[in-house]
């Protein structure tokens, strides 16, 4: 039968309709996300941004809707009502089940004993522990700290008993916002100076005129910001697979990716656990509106993933036929990291004023560390009294791979004694 030409105008806009009518149904949750966002650069209220989400939502059902519903010749304003009420409580529904859905947390762990906590000047509450100087302590303590940010240690770490033996009190704390210290409510103040500061003030409350800084990958990069802020108050330093001196020079992994060495079993799980949409919307509304984020998905759900994925990783990052590392319960604090990493990649070029600190620095690197060769080498081009030792079979975490060594590297260092092989 041959098509009458009226007949086409009306087929044109039942289809250009019936797009606009899909059109509506995809739009819909789109917008509301978007409407969700771009209130965040506003307020920080989640019920508030869930209902500026919705109104923008309804806006978009409503006009698409009756657009669509007026090309297709029927219905009116109560279809377009009722799409409206059905794609909210759509988007409702959706919500609910995807962003405002809590993620998995852990109860927390007691404090094993041995943990005691300082109340700092700064606002902290800071967890430690302490090993004892056996006989005169020496009037400089040593003080560990932890890399990260936000992934604390257990107990008294490695080569620190022995330290205590040789007569040094010895310090290891969780950072502000990581294990059993302090999280903030306001996660913009978790900074490198904010870190600084805390370290000061807890050389200041242990009554220390100076003390010895042995700092961990990401603590060999707070070691090196407390050297730039307070270098007449540090008589030694000692810098273990050290992450980079400069954040701005090396962001995010550009200093090594620790994830490199995954298998295919381990990156489907990274991916299963990276791709949760409630995750997705904490790390969108970071960009925007970070105590939003802290709002929407609270320290206990996402220390609790940090968690999972530092136990994915937890062997990753060591040679490959190292033996496995043992797990802790003492929590990571993920608004510590995200928030402290960004800041440090803010921070301006500090190797000028570091190549004039006189301070005495060991530098240790493992041949395995995922760490690039050039950002550890930096420490020993910058510091002008530091030496570097080379150590094989060793990875980001020396005192894992070669606990003895590493020991006593660190005892023969802090001795003013020479060190053992192997050293270049």
């Amino acid at each position: 039968m041959a098509l009458r030409l009226p007949a086409l105008p009306a087929l044109a806009r039942r289809v250009l309709g019936g797009v606009l009518l899909v059109g509506t149904v995809v739009l819909t949750p789109v917008t509301a996300a978007a409407g969700f966002l771009a209130a965040a650069f506003a307020t920080a209220n989640i019920p508030l941004l869930a209902l500026c989400g919705l109104v923008v939502a309804a806006g978009t059902a409503a006009l698409l809707g009756r657009g669509a519903f007026a090309l297709l010749g029927k219905g009116g304003v109560r279809a377009t009502c009722v799409l409206t009420g059905v794609l909210l409580l759509a988007v409702s529904a959706l919500a609910a089940g995807t962003i405002l859905r809590p993620m998995p947390t852990s109860a927390a762990a007691p404090a094993p004993p041995g943990v005691s906590f300082w109340n700092l000047p700064t606002g902290s509450r800071i967890a430690y522990v302490h090993a004892p100087a056996v006989g005169t302590p020496k009037p400089t303590p040593v003080v560990f700290l932890h890399g990260g940010p936000g992934t604390p240690t257990e107990g008294i770490p490695t080569g620190g008993r022995e330290l205590a033996a040789a007569g040094f009190d010895v310090y290891s704390y969780d950072q502000v916002g990581a294990g059993r210290s302090t999280r903030l409510s306001d996660i913009t103040q978790y900074t490198v100076a904010r870190q600084v500061a805390d370290l000061d003030a807890i050389r200041r409350t242990i009554g220390a005129d100076r003390i010895i800084v042995v700092g961990q990958s990401w603590g060999g990069s707070l070691a090196a910001q407390y050297l730039l802020a307070h270098g007449t108050h540090v008589a030694k330093a000692v810098f273990t697979s050290p992450g980079a001196l400069w954040g701005h020079e090396y962001p995010g992994s550009a200093a090594g990716d620790p994830w490199q060495h995954l298998t295919a079993a381990q990156r489907s799980d990274r991916d299963r656990l990276d791709s949760k949409p409630r995750l997705i919307a904490a790390d969108l509304l970071l960009q925007v509106n970070p105590n939003a984020a802290h709002a929407l998905v609270g320290d206990r759900e996402v220390d609790h993933w940090m968690h999972e994925m530092a136990l994915l990783g937890k062997d990753t990052t060591s040679c490959a036929d190292a033996a496995p590392t043992e797990a802790h319960a003492n929590p990571q604090g993920f608004y510590s990291n995200q928030m402290t990493v960004k800041d440090f990649e803010r921070l301006p070029d500090p190797r000028p004023r570091l190549r004039a600190v006189h301070v005495p620095a060991l530098i240790m690197r493992g041949d395995c560390d995922f760490i690039k060769p050039a950002v550890t080498q930096e420490y020993r081009q910058t510091l002008p009294d530091s030496r570097i030792v080379h150590i094989k079979d060793a990875g980001h975490a020396i005192s894992h791979s070669r606990p003895a060594l590493y020991t006593a590297l660190l005892r023969s260092f802090l001795l003013d004694r020479p060190l053992p092989a192997p050293a270049s």
